[in-house]
């Protein structure tokens, strides 16, 4: 039988663990998404895994596979509902089958239509106890990139800001190194670690000349994608030259020469034709990356492009880090473009807040009309 709410602290303790492990997988296995598994008998763990990476073994294989024997009529803690079908490996419900476990604990449901609860029934049919729904909100959080990429075939993107307390990103000469502190940083260094991609716009590159690479990057190789419609970035810049060029994709509107385009390619970065307008362009940046198997998406700005992700109604999740300055006047505001009126402003929720360091760091989330 499945059961939904019959939830002991036992169960949560394990699917906890089974999280934690899952997490460790984050930017590794794409486009899959994130899985951790536990194996426990007797109160006793004795099979731990996460998917480690696309086309390697499963979770549920590493957690099973260290069990061994021992699985009969243990408990399988999984936090993603195991796969049904034959792909690049076979599909986790015969393995789950083979093993002898008597239960299996779910913590998300597999959100493509295709599968969702598929393999639910197949467990049963097998005479496995199944339990869904531990620790579900945590788990689903986990695959939400996923779930965006699964239904709507583009990235989960992340909109990061480091500004001052007016909403500034930069002063009056396009300066911003450094508004934010080293801890800010580092938290950002993280989520590139678990991006598939990092977006900035061709202003950013003109004015920071940045790597975007992750520092360090532990096996993480994200794509580097430019918004530059008008291809006034330098050939020469860091992310065109550098050991990780062939990770870059600059987009460049039709009024980009072949000859400019050329000297992007020259070092391996791959060149997107995109329309002129800023909202189509986004819009195809987004779908090139959901075709690469990319799941999250980290912006890091400038303005105009943050603006233009917000009026597409691509930003799926804020991340703003306030600085304790002022710059005023007419430094660079954190979202370009024209703005909008007061009965036209965008809704956010506040998810979550902290100090880091001495800056806030905000996380938001848009607010369905």
């Amino acid at each position: 039988m499945s059961r939904r709410h019959a939830i002991s602290a036992e169960d949560a303790v394990h699917m906890a663990r089974a999280l934690h492990l899952a997490e460790l997988g984050q930017g590794l296995t794409r486009p899959n998404p994130p899985v951790g598994a536990v194996v426990v008998k007797g109160g006793r763990t004795i099979g731990e895994g996460w998917h480690r990476k696309a086309g390697g073994p499963h979770a549920e294989v590493y957690a099973l596979s260290q069990a061994g024997a021992e699985a009969v009529g243990a408990t399988l803690y999984v936090t993603l509902e195991p796969c049904s079908s034959q792909g690049r490996t076979p599909p986790c419900t015969e393995r789950i089958g083979h093993s002898g476990v008597s239960r299996v604990v779910i913590g998300a449901i597999d959100p493509n239509p295709a599968h969702a609860g598929r393999a639910v029934g197949l467990l049963q049919a097998q005479g496995i106890e199944v339990t869904t729904g531990v620790a579900q909100d945590a788990a689903e959080k986990l695959i939400r990139p996923f779930r965006r990429w699964m239904l709507d075939g583009r990235p989960h993107i992340i909109l990061k800001l480091g500004m001052t307390l007016d909403g500034r990103i930069a002063d009056r000469k396009a300066h911003s190194r450094w508004i934010t502190g080293a801890g800010a940083r580092e938290v950002v260094q993280e989520i590139r670690r678990q991006s598939d991609a990092v977006w900035v716009g061709g202003g950013t590159v003109v004015a920071d000349n940045p790597s975007l690479w992750p520092r360090p990057a532990k096996q993480r190789q994200p794509w580097r994608v430019i918004s530059d419609r008008s291809g006034r970035s330098s050939p020469k810049s860091t992310v065109y030259t550098d050991e990780h060029a062939a990770r870059t994709i600059i987009a460049v509107g039709p009024a980009v020469s072949a000859r400019r385009q050329e000297a992007y390619r020259k070092n391996g970065c791959s060149v997107l034709p995109v329309p002129a307008g800023a909202l189509p362009s986004v819009r195809k940046i987004a779908r090139q990356l959901g075709g690469l198997g990319a799941l999250q998406v980290l912006c890091e700005g400038g303005g105009e492009l943050a603006a233009s992700l917000i009026r597409a109604g691509m930003v799926d999740e804020y991340l703003f880090f306030y600085a304790p300055r002022l710059l005023g006047g007419s430094a660079i505001p954190g979202v370009g473009g024209k703005g909008w009126l007061l009965p036209e402003m965008p809704k956010l929720e506040v998810t979550g807040h902290e100090m880091v360091g001495s800056d806030l760091m905000v996380r938001a989330r848009p607010v369905a009309e």
